[in-house]
């Protein structure tokens, strides 16, 4: 009797140590690959891990926004991985998340990709620097000079003009550490697969380069933002390219002039000497005067056949153009254009155009985000 109440007991113990060990290495599991981390708002978060920032700092960073259910487990944990310093990046935590994975992304790095994008309203080097690197570890002066520099873009087919044309606009995942090479290399792959064997097939028959296509958007794109008539400007544009006639493009005298709101181009506008005063100069001008879109890109490649060589701003104002292939025609349509001018109310005219710029580019912004 009395050695079966020894084997109970025995037996009691045994039980009693199993559960208790079942219960630590359950919990010990769940902290470490289900859950440790716990934010307080029910929402994922993101950290920007500098280079030399340490293990501690980025826990710290944490815990203004998530509860550690088990200091102590982190801590074995730690060791346990063997985290010495994390890899800088951007990661991108959800609102719970284990131990072990918490951590294997930091000390290996696996970050989470941001996302950097502009628009065709984007019409400087400038410019475009400042958007790219807006949510990239890069600054863009970096970029700049990149985009500045004849001999790093000489390879890859572009120089500091035409270094736009490399850049095409969309919303685009990198990593937010990216290299300024890196970032090059980036956009050459997608320049690359924009212009694939189709598109350069169409250009050859337009008898263009890719850039010259980019170019000749740029231009088409800056004339309106009535997208209804973009090919026909499209097909003017080429008609003029392809007769050897000067271009005559109202935009491309604004970007020489380097003023973009300039309400009407004056001939002492016209006479400023200037490679991209396609009113002096013939041919197309050096660059692109905005980062063409994709989409007004295919526009020239597909425009439709026309004889037209003239277009004037409709003198009604309804953001429409008068199409004419003989000079006589366009100079009557701009005689009652410029008559219009003269007599408009401008405080009413500039703000329908704001109210219609406003529009296109919040229409071009929401469909850029959505891509």
């Amino acid at each position: 009797m009395k050695k079966r109440k020894i084997l109970y007991w025995a037996l009691g113990l045994i039980g009693g140590f199993l559960l208790l060990a079942g219960a630590f290495v359950t919990e010990q599991y769940y902290r470490w690959e289900v859950c440790n981390f716990v934010s307080r708002d029910g929402e994922a978060h993101s950290y920007l891990v500098h280079e030399g920032t340490s293990l501690d700092s980025v826990l710290n960073m944490l815990r203004e926004d998530y509860d550690i259910s088990a200091e102590t487990d982190l801590k074995m944990h730690r060791r346990i991985m063997f985290v010495l310093s994390p890899e800088p990046g951007h990661y991108r935590f959800p609102s719970q998340i284990g131990d072990r994975e918490l951590l294997e992304r930091l000390k290996y790095g696996y970050q989470t990709p941001v996302r950097i994008t502009w628009n065709h309203y984007v019409r400087t080097r400038e410019e475009l620097a400042g958007k790219v690197t807006r949510h990239l570890l890069m600054d863009s002066i970096t970029l700049l000079q990149l985009l500045d520099s004849d001999a790093y873009l000489a390879p890859m087919g572009f120089n500091r003009e035409t270094s736009r044309c490399l850049f095409i606009p969309n919303t685009y995942e990198v990593y937010w550490n990216i290299s300024p090479d890196g970032l090059f290399k980036r956009m050459q792959k997608e320049y690359n697969t924009f212009w694939n064997e189709e598109r350069r097939h169409k250009a050859d028959s337009l008898g263009l380069t890719p850039i010259e296509i980019a170019i000749v958007a740029s231009i088409v794109e800056s004339e309106s933002n009535n997208k209804r008539e973009l090919p026909i400007i499209a097909s003017l544009y080429l008609n003029r390219v392809h007769r050897g006639m000067l271009l005559q493009a109202c935009p491309t005298v604004k970007y020489a002039v380097g003023d973009f709101k300039l309400r009407r181009v004056l001939n002492r506008h016209l006479a400023v000497d200037n490679p991209y005063n396609t009113y002096k100069y013939p041919g197309l001008p050096p660059g692109p005067i905005r980062c063409p879109s994709p989409e007004t890109m295919d526009i020239v490649l597909n425009a439709p056949k026309t004889d037209f060589l003239f277009m004037c701003a409709n003198p009604e104002l309804n953001n429409t153009h008068i199409f004419s292939s003989s000079y006589g025609g366009h100079a009557a349509a701009a005689a009652q254009y410029r008559h219009t001018m003269d007599t408009i109310n401008w405080e009413r005219f500039d703000e329908m155009r704001k109210q219609q710029r406003e529009q296109a580019q919040q229409q071009a912004e929401s469909q850029t985000t959505s891509q």
